[in-house]
């Protein structure tokens, strides 16, 4: 199948209100389609995805992605889950809201306690981004101009998403500064296969498998890591060989919350990183990736009660959903023991992302797998 057989269409989304800029912007929404039934849809508010459709195994439709029906979501609620968006200047936790750089320290926003969390409190989730409509692509570009929460020089970010004959979104990152600054970029989509709807019943029927064999450990009352790392064997977190989330959600206390050391060469290539299916319906989500981590994530800090307003009137809760963002070590800019993030003028930051769906047969055994026909 051709990229022409991608159909890619426009409508408005509504606007946004920048209180820096005081200024409104238009929302602009796309619509990626294939024919093989796989539609996915985009906003330029945070580069966000918001809303993924894809068959089950008997060829009934369900979005798979957890999001919002307006821009009312998006900003307006109390919690903010970052849902679908690109993450940054820095994903992840970094500690005490500091780093240094060739004998300087840069000081950026606290906005997790005494720490710093997913770029402040204006991260690239919550800008409108420029469009780019070319063939079968939608690239989305930011300027994060020097001084922004705190982060040294300007930096030019693009987030290219497109759909492939093989039922693949493909999304590519790249970044250039203008001085030598952190930059670790991720998509924060929330999943469920068996519909963005049907919460931690839904969860628990889902089988992951994980390709790492080590992890950064982070105590939980902050997460920041210790700059260690150690195997999994012989702990929940391994998912060397496919489980059952509700089996091993129990051992997990709140949930999942955990960054994995992918098996992957060195420089990387793109490598497989999670494969997740869920039985029921057959679906099959396989993510593949250029970058050395994983954080996986079962939604812990969703709301425990019916507080969260998603599509469709539906209510997102907590252990509702999961995360598998790609990434580089977190912390890494504090960490000698990890490789760096920190990138300097002249240098492109790259990263590549698949999220392959599909339909698993004898999903019960895990056996094989197929693409959606």
């Amino acid at each position: 199948m051709s990229a022409a057989a991608v159909k890619i269409e426009e409508d408005s989304f509504g606007t946004f209100y920048d209180e820096d800029l005081k200024a409104t912007f238009p929302v602009r929404r796309f619509t990626l389609k294939i024919s093989k039934n796989v539609t996915v849809r985009l906003i330029n508010y945070g580069a966000t995805i918001t809303d993924i459709i894809v068959p089950d195994k008997n060829g009934a439709l369900a979005d798979v992605n957890l999001g919002f029906d307006n821009m009312d979501g998006y900003t307006k609620n109390w919690f903010n889950p970052y849902f679908g968006a690109i993450v940054g200047r820095v994903v992840n936790r970094t500690a005490f809201a500091k780093f240094t750089i060739k004998g300087e320290t840069y000081h950026v926003s606290k906005n997790i306690g005494e720490h710093h969390l997913h770029g402040g409190f204006k991260g690239f989730d919550k800008k409108i981004w420029e469009v780019n409509v070319e063939d079968s692509k939608v690239t989305f570009s930011y300027v994060s101009k020097d001084g922004e929460e705190g982060y040294p020089g300007s930096l030019l970010v693009s987030a290219s998403y497109s759909l492939n004959e093989s039922n693949e979104l493909l999304l590519e990152i790249t970044a250039t500064c203008t001085k030598p600054t952190p930059v670790n970029l991720t998509n924060h989509a929330y999943f469920n296969l068996a519909g963005h709807d049907k919460g931690l019943e839904g969860l628990n029927e889902h089988k992951v498998y994980i390709n790492a064999n080590s992890y950064t450990p982070a105590p939980e009352d902050a997460f920041i890591p210790t700059g260690e790392i150690k195997p999994v064997a012989g702990t929940y977190l391994d998912f060397t060989s496919p489980k059952w989330l509700r089996d091993e959600m129990p051992k997990a206390g709140i949930g999942f919350n955990n960054n994995y050391c992918v098996n992957i060469s060195n420089p990387p290539t793109m490598t497989i990183v999670a494969r997740v299916v869920h039985p029921p319906s057959g679906r099959l989500l396989e993510i593949y990736a250029d970058k050395p981590a994983l954080q996986f994530y079962t939604s812990n800090y969703l709301p425990t009660e019916n507080e969260l307003q998603g599509k469709g009137g539906s209510f997102y809760t907590k252990n509702g959903a999961f995360c598998l963002e790609t990434q580089d070590y977190p912390d890494a800019a504090n960490q000698p023991n990890f490789p760096t993030t920190v990138i300097v003028p002249g240098q492109i930051y790259k990263h590549n992302v698949r999220f392959h769906f599909g339909i698993q047969i004898n999903a019960e055994e895990s056996s094989s797998s197929c693409n959606i026909a």
